[in-house]
């Protein structure tokens, strides 16, 4: 049908000079994002907060329900925004969630005790004197440690890991497999500002994934990044975190070849000649101008996202071919349909402020011409990275 062809571009088509012929390309680097575009993130994000509620109840905590986490974290936010609303911005989910995780346990904490000392002196709680308020809640924010809070948070962590397990897209793993027989020597990444990493997920998509690359692991990218999106007039730039992405292909990449470039001398001709043995086994090795010059020009490399600011436009200002996945309302995507009217209540996980979505959506409308390829289909991606390659080999 009409809706499942792969819609390619203009501006990925590109004419060729009848004297000049292109050399062969070939697929070196495929990354992708993962919320939304491996899996719908809703139902992981329900089953890990439900798993948070679990946890929490299992130190007593009968009364938290699954949305409360995110809730207090959007309060948590907030508040901090009143004050410093760079830092709002920069917090980090993991921040975020721990910081949650220990105001709703240390509001019940502070309750239960005041509740306690009004039972002690039969009197009503709102009697209790300031000083009496105060030391309940001092005496909650240390009755509540952080190896508790890392507990709950831990479970929350791998639920979503199995969730996402559980809830990837029927036709991934076909998908992947066939992705591998097409390009057998690609290194294949994920790029995420979530806390999902792939390597995490054995049963399913750990065997195709070599590297991934979190916000998170580079908080001053990330700080620099929110603080420059929370500002008006601010040009927020989301390219660091594919840098890195790079960076780190260039290290596996140059690895790989020097794995496959030389052989090992025998051991005969060691022991003949230790000399000749040391220069062999130096002689794959890259210095740092060969790392940085590597890969090639024909090595391509196709980031798969259904984000066009961070996922289009952050890789594709980093030298990325981009496989915009905006699927089938069957897919059950929510991430991309926050930004078509900001006026209506955002989905239950999202944190952003409007000013946020509103520089958001700009960055939107600005990425739209760097998509060489949209997706309706996860069964046409192997198609499309193919038409990609084709492209800038003919």
């Amino acid at each position: 049908s009409t809706s499942e062809d792969t819609t390619t571009t203009t501006n990925a088509a590109t004419a060729n000079s009848p004297v000049e012929q292109k050399a062969a390309a070939s697929l070196g680097l495929l990354t992708f994002d993962l919320d939304d575009t491996l899996y719908p993130i809703q139902p992981v994000l329900d089953d890990a907060n439900a798993a948070f509620s679990r946890a929490v109840k299992n130190f007593g905590y009968d009364q938290v329900q699954p949305g409360d986490i995110v809730q207090m974290a959007k309060t948590v936010r907030e508040e901090m925004a009143e004050t410093d609303p760079q830092k709002a911005a920069s917090l980090s989910h993991t921040e975020s969630r721990r910081l949650a995780i220990r105001r709703v346990m240390e509001n019940i904490t502070f309750e239960r005790k005041l509740e306690a000392v009004a039972d002690d002196w039969a009197t009503p709680v709102a009697d209790l004197s300031p000083v009496v308020v105060q030391n309940a809640r001092k005496w909650a924010s240390i009755e509540i440690t952080d190896s508790v809070v890392q507990a709950v948070y831990n479970a929350w962590e791998m639920e979503r890991h199995h969730s996402a397990e559980r809830h990837i897209y029927p036709e991934l793993i076909e998908v992947m497999n066939q992705i591998k027989e097409d390009h057998p020597n690609v290194i294949i990444g994920a790029v995420t500002d979530g806390k999902a990493n792939p390597l995490f997920m054995t049963f399913t998509m750990a065997p195709y994934f070599d590297f991934c690359m979190s916000w998170e692991d580079d908080q001053a990218g990330r700080t620099q990044f929110f603080k420059e999106l929370n500002e008006v007039e601010g040009d927020a730039e989301v390219k660091w975190i594919y840098e890195a992405a790079l960076d780190k292909y260039r290290e596996l990449a140059a690895a790989k070849k020097a794995m496959m470039g030389s052989s090992p001398p025998s051991p005969e001709a060691n022991a003949d000649n230790p000399e000749s043995a040391s220069s062999s086994s130096s002689s794959s090795d890259m210095n740092d101008d060969d790392l940085a010059s590597f890969p090639s020009d024909h090595d391509l490399w196709i980031h798969v996202g259904d984000d066009l600011a961070y996922d289009v436009g952050g890789s594709a200002g980093c030298g990325a071919k981009t496989v915009l996945v905006e699927l089938a309302d069957q897919y059950q995507q929510t991430a991309r349909q926050r930004f078509d009217d900001l006026d209506k209540d955002q989905p239950e996980w999202s944190t952003s402020s409007k000013r946020e979505m509103q520089k958001r959506r700009q960055m939107n409308e600005a990425a739209k011409a760097l998509v060489n390829v949209k997706i309706s289909y996860l069964t046409r991606l192997p198609e499309a990275i193919n038409d990609i390659v084709k492209g800038e080999t003919d």
